[in-house]
């Protein structure tokens, strides 16, 4: 059985920082972590029998990844300190800054764990999304990426020993990101943290909102689908 996920590449290009290309590879079919493991080594020895990209600088970032980097910066995991020795994960940031018609944003998510916020009740009936409310600064949901991108990003550079571990890749997958039902993902989240410090635009880029939407212009998923 074969499948297809995309294949985020880092550039060195402001006007595209990343490229996304599409792998077809061999699927094992399954849900346990083994079966998952399989999948993402099948899909890296075809991305780099494709596109040329070495298989040890391409980097599964979810929870599922053998490498440890990779598992700790999947946004479950990946965190930022929340004050009195608490931490928010990226997930729940992302999720309690909802703004839907009948509600939100429920900050209350920033004090739950990850797979708590993900399937918290209400963000499931409160009608439409409108827009996502983080301290005081809407963001709209177009560019549809822009607000996960720019938590993710914001989380990444507050743990250093990640950031600069990540340096060592360049191509970023996420064998659970299916394009055609999300639109967010983690994968291309790093590869953009990763062209913006080797463009050395990083800290212009999360000076503030207006920057970072300019610098990340080119940035945009190329499939149609959900928000998470």
């Amino acid at each position: 059985m074969m499948a297809r996920r995309p294949l985020f590449i880092a550039t060195k290009d402001p006007d595209m920082p990343v490229k996304v290309v599409d792998v077809e590879f061999e699927w094992f079919a399954g849900m346990n972590v083994k079966r998952k493991r399989l999948c993402i080594a099948s899909l890296h020895e075809a991305a780099a029998q494709l596109y040329g990209v070495p298989n040890g600088r391409i980097l599964e970032i979810s929870s599922k990844s053998e490498n440890h980097l990779g598992a700790a910066m999947s946004a479950f995991n990946l965190s930022v300190d929340a004050g009195n020795g608490a931490s928010v994960s990226v997930e729940s940031i992302f999720q309690g800054s909802k703004v839907f018609e009948r509600g939100g944003p429920y900050t209350e998510i920033y004090g739950m764990s990850a797979r708590q916020a993900k399937k918290y009740e209400k963000l499931y009936d409160s009608g439409n999304l409108l827009y996502f409310l983080r301290k005081g600064e809407r963001w709209d949901l177009e560019p549809r990426t822009a607000f996960y991108d720019w938590v993710y990003l914001n989380a990444l550079v507050r743990n250093p020993k990640l950031a600069e571990a990540v340096m060592a890749y360049e191509a970023f997958t996420d064998i659970e990101f299916n394009p055609k039902k999300s639109i967010n993902c983690q994968a291309a989240s790093a590869a953009l943290f990763v062209s913006l410090v080797s463009l050395g635009v990083i800290v212009e880029a999360l000076s503030g909102k207006e920057s970072f939407l300019e610098m990340t212009r080119g940035h945009a998923p190329r499939e149609k689908g959900r928000l998470l």
